[in-house]
Parts: structure tokens; C-alpha cells; sequence
């Protein structure tokens, strides 16, 4: 077996090595890692899964439908807008040929033939809602709610307590009916489906001029999978990720297109705007809040929808990472829809549903720029699809070609009894007698990831995600052309050898591709012609980042263990004492594994069994060796200037970095003045305030050069909120990594967070009047606090300045010898005395102290708890 395929084998684990995610679980312990879990394979019928020859309709320029038998094969790709790009200006003959074909509904333009569960018809809505408000479901809530509220009113039996009971449940019927039609996607009518579907392929295919590319085998197995469900009256969970606001309409063209039932998208109500919201509604879109609050109907009416949809075979979309990434890499998936989804199977609402994770990829996303200046703290700039569609030079830009990828679909049903029985036959349980609730929990989880996993299975990298990788991962200012092409090609190779794809562009030579791309990122990487070869370098590295990060996931468990090695290595020396013991190797990689667990989605089968298959593909790539139990460097990958090995630690960098920063940020916290009473210690902050002196703080030590990497300065957050069921922040903004280093403190115990309505938290979060008072609300908010574990607070010396010894210390003391060491900063201390300097210039204030209570102590994650299990 060649090392390609061990790399290959990821799926053979059981459920046992997701570790529970529960923050009292982890208080007290290491880090556990966010592991897939081992993929299912479920056998549903014969020859689904086999490729086979699939047929493609098209039709010529007067509409009529030629029929291509496609050979499917690997690799095997397809255009599907090849023949629908006429432009009005370049060719208005053309473009009013096919736009009589959109009016006529000509061939599959029509929509009247498509694969999955009926919609599109008149009164399609009008039997959703009927549905809704007859649920036993919902009728029951709204009895629970007028017995609540009519006890309330402590009324004595008899005759006016019945009038008022009969009035409070007309009263929420109404509000049951009004909630139902702002929910319920409006898909009444194939004629303006056929309108509307005009519409977006004309921009689609101006804005991507190149097209829109699909796997035909892929595309094979879907349809299969599509017609069985079909046939079974299930539903399919379309599960793709989210980079751009084009990811909509692209996903929804594409099953029109295809001849698929268009799924129920899952949007956000800030979509649901004027003219636009009722439009995306009568496609197919379904607006639900962010946030239900205390809404008693809510709820009840969304969670009854979506099991109606899922009872009837209707197929949902729903963006697993809920919210556009703006670094590129895959957010961490949010589970509420999947909850309602995998209830609905458990309550029998319907028999199976099959899970569809499916990627998107761009040669340039549209948003990118505005990404940048919201993870660099700058105010958001309200940005809506409306917005984009509307603004005439972004849909005359040529931003390439979309490459949409399905992975093989899998059953729900048989996903789910897998892992229970694998859970039941496993001596080491994640759940330790926890209960249902946790027992859902786990599963959830293990759901979400392994969606996230297939999107990363299935995914193409672009010339872009290759070029914008090689331009961060190399030293020096710039590249020579020749050198750029010869590091292109390697990186493609070893995608590949991992068993990751990379986009098909045909005959085009390597040095074409690279072209391309260095046209599509031509703002971001600037050339220098006037030397012995053209130079390429970097304009905007933060920008770049966005690129990198889509090819990472392939070389995360690389990277962490050159990180490892990088400690030893940049102590200096000869060659054999920078080697290190394989059991340190391991303690420092659970170490950073954990750490860093919010960002990535490691392989299921364990940290020691990960490790081994690492080092063995580390050691066929030539750069590392092993002998005997010391692990260090290859010869020959010293001789050639560390080309693989800096490559493999410039990925992990700068999320290494973007940790120290939040750790050291966290001495900002240490209160400079004793608790006023012994009674109450702990000391607790806005999180508004305290997030935007981390982000003061981390701007200066870039300028200043205590930081290299300007994507450690990110910010996923402007403000957020303490979900009141999870000790967990909820950013309004997407979790970018300098916010997820927070998040991860507050699971292990380390950051606490509350609540407070007190005027000290009010006037912390208000506007100043003329007066220069803060105008506090006329009805308190519920402001978002946080606060050191008391086992971590920074002790302060005599003079004031911040003293370096405890938990806190020492733990950034370890993952600084992570760090890159360049010119800019030398490694002469864990934190300088100038750092400790600015960490007490930005402390917030304290906004008040409470008692301490939690009786758990914070997890001390850089101890070596684990060293004699490993």
C-alpha cells in the first residue's frame, strides 16, 4: 500500500474518539478534539452508486433538443451554461433566441418534469399553512400557551374565565397564521420560477463568464440518489457551504437546470427586504429568524414546518456553516435545522432523508473585499444580494468559472443507527451516562462535522486557492515566475496525493493555469518586470489568506506536526539536536491539536493513530526521518533549503499566532485594584469593550512587529451575545479565528460569560449624549460580560505591572515556542515587558463583581495528563 493511500483512509474509527463538547465536561480535563466521526457507507440499491452513463439534454440555437449520450469517466466535467451565454450587446440575435426559449419553457425550461416532490403549483403555500395550523403539533403549543398565560391572570372558574380563554387562543391562531406566512416559501407559480430563472442565468453567466462546471459522475450518482427518494417520498438535505451571496442563486439554477426538485432554502430574515424577500420567497426561500427569543409560537410553527416538508419528500437547503466564511476555511457547523431535521426522523415524521453535503468553489468571490475590512474591524458596510444583483458593474465583472461538486449522498437513517450502534458496543462512550439530551448532542455534532468533512472531501481548489497558497507559504518578498509555476505544480501534486482534487482545466499547461489565476487576483499579487525574470509578490497577504485557506484541510495534520518539529529546529544547532523523542512529539501535538480543535476537522481515528500515519507521510515525502525514537529533519530537506517543511508551517502559522494574541490579550483582564469584598472576586467586562481592546492591541504588536501576520489581527466579531442554553459567545458577525480563540476559552472554563441588565452594563454598551453621560434604554438590556476564571486571573507585583508566573503564563509561555521567529522579532521572552505594558494600558473597565460560582476549576490544557494513556 503507497503512502497516497494511507493518507486516503479516514473513515474506519469509531464515534468513540469525538470527545464530548459539553463545557462542564471539559472543565478539569484536556482539550478534546472535533473529530469527524467514521463515514457510513449505506448500501440503498443495487448499482446506485455504480457511474452509469448519464444523458444530457441540449439544444441548438433554435431550441431543438439534441440528445448526448456522455461517457462517464473519471475526471469527466460539463459546462452547463456553455450554450446560454449570449450576450444582448455582443450578439442580440442569439440572446433574443434564447430568451424566446425561457418564454417558451422550451425543453427543460418548462419545469414540468423534474425529480423529487411536487412543487410549483397553485395553492402550494395555501396547503403548507393549511398543514401548519391543523398540526397537532402546533394546536398543542397553543393550548400549553393559553393555560400559561391564563393562569397568570389567577381568574376564579366560570364563565368570564372561558370568554377569556377563547379570546387568548384566537389570539395566538391569528398570530400562528401570521407567523405561517411570513415562513412559508410562496412556490405557487412555474411561470415566474421560469421568469426568474432567465433572470439569474443572464447574470450568472456575465459574472461568470467561464461558466459553471459540474462532475458528470457526480452529477450520475446524485440523480440516482434523487430518483429513489423521489420514489420513496423522501426528502434530500442539501447541505452546501457558504462563501458568497451568489451561492443561492447558483444552487437553485442548477436543480432547475438539472431537472431536480428545488429544494426549501433555509435564509436569514435579513434577506427577506422589500421587492427582493418576496421574490427569493416565490423560489423557494424560507426566512427564519436568527434568534427565536421568547417567542412561545415560534418555534412550535418553524420546527412543524420543516417536518411537514420532510413528511411530504420536499427537499430542503440549508447552509450548514449558517453564515458566509469570510476566511475561506469551513466554519464550524451550526446545528438548529439539522436538530429539527434529525427529531423529525426519530418521531417517525418520515422514514429516511438523504444527506447531500455539496461544494462551491470560485475563481473570485465577489464579497472578498468586504470580508477583509470586517475582519479587520472596520464597520460593516450593509451588503445584501439585492445589492449585488442591482449594481451593474458588479454583474459586468469576469470573475471565471464556479466549480459545484456533490459528495455521495448518505442516508440519514443509516447514518444514525450506525453510530448508535457503534456507540453501544463502545467501551469508552463520549456520552458517560449523560442522558438523551447529551446523547443528541454528541450526535448532532458528530452530524454536523461529518458534513463539514464531505464538503472538504468533494471539494476542487482553484487556480486561485493554488496561487494564493504557494505566494503565503514561501520565504523571501517575492517569486520568480518559473519558481511560482515549479511550486503550483508541486502543490497540485501533493492535493492530490492526499486525495484532494483539483480543478480541470483541460490541456492548459501549468504555466497557463498559473496565468489565470494571476489575472483573477491581479489586485492582490503584484509583478515586477523590469529585473532577469518577472517577480510576483504579495499586495494584499490578508486578502491571500482567503485562497490559502480553502486548501488547508488537506495539510492540517502536516502542518501541526512541522509546527512541533519547528520548536526544536529554530533553537538552532546541529542537525541532531534539533531532533525530538516521538512521546514529546505526541504531548506537543495533543497539545496544539486541542488548541487549535475549533478550527479544524481532524481524522476519527485518534491522536496517536493520526500521529503514526503523519509521520509516515512526512517521512515518504523526504521531510522527516525517523531513527529509532527520534524524529527530526531529512537530510535531504535541510540540503534543500526547507522548501516542504516551511511550506507545512506557513499554513499553521498564522492561526498559531492568532491564539497567542487572544491568550496575551487575556492579561488585559487582570484587575487593577483588589475586589471590593473577598466575597466577590471575580472581576467581569463588556465583551463589546474587552473585544475591541484585543483588536486595539493586536493592531499595535503588528505594527510594532510582536506580531508577523496581519490575519492574526482579525476579528469575527463587532458584538455578541451569550447563548442562554450554551456557556458559548454568538457572535452577530461569523466566528473568524481570533474570535473562535476566545470561544474556545469560554468552553474549557477559562473565560466565563453572563449576563447583566445592571446600569454599570447598560452604560457600557451606550450611546454618549451632548452631556457626555451615557443615555442609557428606558427598558435595560441584557448586556454580555465576561471574566477570567478566578484560577487564571494575572497576579499584579508591588509596582503594578503585571507578574509572569501563573496558569495564564504558563500556557502562553508553551505556545509561544510555536511562533515563527523572524527579523522582525526575536524570541527573547514569552511576553515583553512592553506587551505586559499596552495588555494594562487597554484593560477595560470593570463593570462589577460577583461571587465565584463555579465549584469546577479551569482546565489546565497544557498539562500532561495523557502521556502515560498515549
Amino acid at each position: 500500500m503507497t503512502a497516497a493511500d494511507k493518507r486516503k483512509q479516514r473513515h474506519s474509527a469509531s464515534l468513540a474518539t469525538l470527545g464530548p463538547d459539553d463545557p462542564e465536561a471539559l472543565l478539569g480535563v484536556d482539550f478534546e478534539p472535533r473529530t469527524r466521526p467514521p463515514t457510513v457507507v449505506t448500501t440503498v440499491e443495487p448499482g446506485l452508486v455504480a457511474l452509469q452513463p448519464v444523458l444530457v439534454q441540449e439544444e441548438n440555437a433554435v431550441g431543438v433538443v439534441k440528445e448526448e449520450k456522455k461517457r462517464v469517466g473519471n475526471g469527466e466535467q460539463r459546462n452547463l451554461v456553455e450554450n446560454h451565454q449570449a450576450h444582448l450587446r455582443a450578439d442580440p440575435i442569439e440572446f433574443s433566441k434564447q430568451l424566446s426559449l425561457w418564454a417558451s419553457g422550451t425543453g427543460w425550461r418548462s419545469y414540468t418534469d423534474y425529480i423529487g416532490g411536487r412543487v410549483f403549483y397553485p395553492g402550494y403555500s395555501d396547503d403548507c399553512m393549511r398543514g401548519i395550523l391543523s398540526s397537532k403539533q402546533v394546536n398543542k403549543r397553543i393550548q400549553e400557551v393559553t393555560e400559561k398565560r391564563l393562569a397568570g391572570l389567577q381568574l376564579p372558574e366560570g364563565p368570564e374565565k372561558e370568554k377569556k380563554r377563547r379570546q387568548i387562543q384566537d389570539e395566538l391562531k391569528k398570530e400562528a397564521r401570521r407567523l405561517s406566512e411570513g415562513l412559508v416559501a410562496k412556490m405557487d407559480n412555474v411561470r415566474f420560477l421560469r421568469g426568474f430563472g432567465a433572470l439569474v442565468n443572464n447574470i450568472l453567466v456575465r459574472m461568470y463568464h467561464q461558466g459553471l462546471e459540474i462532475s458528470i459522475p457526480e452529477y450520475a450518482r446524485f440523480k440516482e440518489v434523487a430518483q429513489m427518494a423521489a420514489s420513496k417520498k423522501q426528502s434530500l438535505l442539501i447541505l452546501p457551504c457558504h462563501k458568497s451571496h451568489i451561492d443561492y442563486l447558483t444552487i437553485s439554477w442548477l436543480f432547475f437546470r438539472l431537472g431536480l426538485s428545488l429544494p426549501h432554502i433555509i435564509a436569514g430574515e435579513n434577506l427577506n427586504m422589500p421587492v427582493v424577500g418576496p421574490t427569493l420567497a416565490k423560489c423557494g426561500a424560507v426566512f427564519i429568524r436568527r434568534s427565536f427569543g421568547d417567542d412561545p409560537l415560534y418555534s412550535t410553527v418553524v420546527k412543524e414546518y420543516i417536518e411537514q416538508l420532510l413528511e411530504n419528500g420536499k427537499n430542503i437547503e440549508c447552509f450548514i456553516e449558517g453564515t458566509r466564511s469570510r476566511t475561506g476555511k469551513l466554519l464550524p457547523p451550526k446545528l438548529g435545522i439539522l436538530k429539527y431535521v434529525l427529531e423529525a426522523l426519530e418521531n417517525g415524521r418520515t422514514e429516511d432523508v438523504w444527506v447531500c453535503p455539496i461544494s462551491l468553489q470560485y475563481d473570485k468571490v465577489i464579497e472578498t473585499e468586504s470580508y477583509v475590512n470586517e475582519l479587520l474591524g472596520n464597520p460593516k458596510e450593509k451588503e445584501t444580494l439585492t445589492g449585488l444583483l442591482l449594481n451593474t458593474r458588479v454583474v459586468q465583472l469576469q470573475l471565471g468559472r464556479i466549480d459545484v461538486r456533490f459528495q455521495k449522498p448518505f442516508s440519514l437513517r443509516g447514518w444514525l443507527d450506525e453510530q448508535k450502534k457503534r456507540r453501544s458496543t463502545s467501551t469508552t462512550s463520549p456520552l458517560g451516562g449523560t442522558g438523551i439530551k447529551n446523547d443528541q448532542s454528541v450526535l448532532l455534532r458528530a452530524l454536523g462535522y461529518e458534513v463539514l468533512a464531505g464538503i472538504n472531501d468533494c471539494a476542487v481548489i482553484m487556480p486561485a486557492g493554488l496561487v494564493g497558497t504557494v505566494m503565503l507559504t514561501i520565504r523571501g518578498r517575492g517569486v520568480g515566475k518559473s519558481e511560482l509555476v515549479s511550486r503550483v505544480v508541486w502543490l497540485k501534486k501533493a492535493i492530490e496525493a492526499r486525495g484532494g482534487r483539483v480543478a480541470d482545466f483541460g490541456d492548459m499547461s501549468p504555466e497557463e493555469v498559473v496565468e489565470r489565476a494571476l489575472e483573477f487576483l491581479k489586485d492582490l499579487i503584484g509583478e515586477q518586470t523590469d529585473l532577469i525574470e518577472s517577480t510576483y509578490y504579495p499586495i494584499s497577504r490578508f486578502e491571500l489568506s482567503f485562497w490559502r485557506n480553502q486548501t488547508i484541510h488537506l495539510f492540517v495534520e502536516e502542518a501541526m506536526l512541522c509546527a512541533v518539529l519547528y520548536t526544536r529546529v529554530k533553537a538552532g544547532g546541529a542537525a541532531p539536536s534539533q531532533r525530538m523523542e516521538r512521546a514529546e512529539v505526541l504531548r506537543e501535538l495533543h497539545f496544539i491539536s486541542r488548541l487549535l480543535s475549533n478550527e479544524f476537522v481532524y481524522p476519527p481515528d485518534g491522536l496517536e493513530a493520526n500521529s503514526d500515519k503523519t509521520i509516515v507521510a512526512l517521512e515518504d515525502d523526504e521531510v522527516i526521518l525517523t531513527e529509532g525514537e527520534l524524529i527530526g529533519l531529512n537530510p535531504k530537506e535541510r540540503a534543500a533549503g526547507r522548501n516542504n517543511f516551511d511550506f507545512f508551517c506557513f499554513l499553521i502559522w498564522p492561526f498559531i499566532e492568532t491564539y497567542w494574541l487572544a491568550a496575551v490579550s487575556l492579561f488585559a483582564l487582570a484587575p487593577t485594584c483588589p475586589p471590593p469584598s473577598a466575597d466577590e472576586p471575580v472581576a467581569w467586562y463588556a465583551e463589546k469593550a474587552f473585544q475591541a481592546s484585543a483588536q486595539l492591541l493586536a493592531k499595535t504588536l503588528f505594527a510594532q512587529g510582536d506580531v508577523s501576520y496581519l490575519e492574526a489581527v482579525n476579528q469575527g466579531a463587532s458584538s455578541s451575545c451569550r447563548n442562554r442554553k450554551r456557556r458559548e459567545l454568538t457572535p452577530t458577525l461569523p466566528a473568524a479565528t481570533l474570535f473562535n480563540a476566545f470561544q474556545r476559552m469560554v468552553d474549557v472554563g477559562v473565560l466565563l460569560t453572563r449576563r447583566s441588565t445592571s446600569n454599570a452594563a447598560n452604560a457600557s454598551i451606550a450611546k454618549i449624549g451632548k452631556d457626555g453621560k451615557p443615555k442609557l434604554p428606558k427598558k435595560p438590556a441584557s448586556v454580555p460580560l465576561m471574566a477570567l476564571h478566578p484560577d487564571w486571573v494575572p497576579r499584579r507585583q508591588a509596582d503594578g505591572t503585571i507578574a509572569p508566573q501563573g496558569r495564564l503564563w504558563e500556557f502562553v509561555d508553551r505556545l509561544s515556542k510555536f511562533r515563527r521567529e523572524g527579523k522582525n522579532r526575536r524570541d527573547n521572552k514569552t511576553v515583553s515587558v512592553r506587551v505586559f505594558a499596552h495588555c494594562s494600558t487597554i484593560a477595560p473597565q470593570v463593570i462589577e463583581y460577583t461571587a465565584f460560582q463555579n465549584d469546577k476549576p479551569a482546565s489546565d490544557f497544557w498539562a500532561e495528563k495523557r502521556q502515560a494513556a498515549l
